[in-house]
Parts: C-alpha cells; structure tokens; sequence
C-alpha cells in the first residue's frame, strides 16, 4: 500500500544513515544545471515513480531477504532549506523507510531518475548495509579502543580511539555498499519497467567526488560503469 507522508524533524532524530550528512548521496551537493521542473510535473513524477516503483521494491526485498521487514515507507522531507537529497533508514520498529526531499523531487529530470534513485534506496535495505555498516563500526571501536587501552591509555584516550575505530570501520566498506545498491537499484527499476540507464544520468549532473581517502562514495565514472554493466547482463536476459 502506497503512504506518502511527511517526514518532519522529529523522524529524522536518531536515524541512522547508509552515508553520513557530510557527504550525502548524489545530488546532494550542489544544484546541477539545466530546468527544474515546476512543481505539479514534479509531483506527479514522483507520484508515478512510487506507484510502480513501490511493489517492485518490496517483491525484490522478498525475494532476497530472510525474515527482513519489507513493509518499505516510502516519504517526503517537507522540512524547509533541504538540499536536493534521498536516503534510506529505519524507523524504531525496523520497518525500511526511503526519504526524499523536495529539492530532489524538483531536481530530478524524469522518472527514470527518481526511479534509479528509489531502487537505490531501496537496495540499501534489501543488501542489509545499515546492520552491515553498524556492526564494522562497532569492530572497529572495539579493536581501537582495545589496543588504547593495552598501551597504557587513560579512559579519555579510549573514548577518542573508540570513536576514531567506529568512524574508520563504519566508512570501510560504504563505497563497496554504494556500488552494490546501485548495482540492484538498477535490477530493481529495470523490473519496475523504468530505464535505469536513463536515470543514472543524474552521475553527470553532479560533482565528482573522485576517490578520496576514507570518502563515502566512489568516484562517478565507476557508478555508471557498475550500471552499464548490470544493465547489459539484463539485456542479455541475465541477472544480478
């Protein structure tokens, strides 16, 4: 059942996020050139892109997934001043909600963007990157803080390698996770009958974040290269 709610400051408090706010996921850094659509096109895109997408997520979550909550949320951050931005959380039952802002419903060109952005998300949840994600950052706490300790470290240098070990374990593996959810958004809206080639292009529109050290996403050209190649074993009548 589709539910398009709004997501105010109150449901953000304490979510966890694949990526962290300093570096949010495509389209978040600056606007990119070119129209923006008025706001009634704009809306019914996204309205349309829900309606189909939204079964195609949740049949790809069940048919990958043991036992994980399927019941997506999808919702609006009307909260004003919000850069064009998406994201993929959980609420405090677990239940898998994807955020969109109003920036980046009126950013996105087409349907087939929003709907690569969605089957994105979507994967985000489906490939388990926030249990994934938790658990590297909570190793790499327990080992830094370890080793602080084992030297001779007092309670205040513990804390600050505990933090340290999290932030390192929770970026280790988060450009192989941006990868493999845009690997399976990709299988995701192609199965919603949206051309995933089409929707990348937003990778074109948008800064390059290259290949920085302990960056969160990796470098644009690799994006599309991950896309075009799911999108030729699709059309080849293969599979992810």
């Amino acid at each position: 059942m589709r539910r398009l709610v709004i997501l105010c400051a109150l449901a953000l408090a304490g979510c966890v996020e694949p990526v962290p706010p300093a570096a949010p996921p495509p389209g978040a850094a600056q606007r990119p050139a070119g129209p923006v659509l008025d706001s009634a096109t704009a809306a019914g895109n996204f309205e349309a892109v829900v309606a189909r997408m939204e079964p195609a997520v949740e049949r790809e979550c069940q048919s990958r997934s043991r036992g994980a909550n399927c019941d997506f949320r999808i919702m609006i951050d009307s909260r004003p001043g919000q850069p064009p931005n998406a994201f993929q959380t959980l609420d405090s039952a677990g239940r898998p909600i994807i955020a969109f802002t109003l920036a980046l419903i009126a950013e996105a060109r087409n349907r087939d963007e929003l709907a690569f952005v969605m089957g994105h998300e979507a994967a985000h949840h489906i490939a388990a990157h926030i249990p994934r994600q938790q658990q590297s950052a909570l190793t790499g706490a327990l080992i830094f803080g370890a080793l602080t300790a084992a030297t001779g470290g007092d309670p205040a240098a513990v804390d600050a390698a505990q933090n340290i070990g999290g932030t390192l374990g929770a970026r280790r593996y988060s450009k192989d996770f941006e990868l493999e959810a845009d690997a399976l958004g990709t299988v995701i809206a192609w199965n919603a009958g949206f051309d995933p080639g089409r929707g990348a292009a937003f990778f074109a529109r948008i800064p390059d974040p290259g290949n920085a050290f302990l960056g969160t996403h990796p470098p644009n050209g690799a994006r599309l290269a991950t896309v075009e190649r799911t999108l030729a074993r699709l059309r080849a009548g293969g599979g992810l």
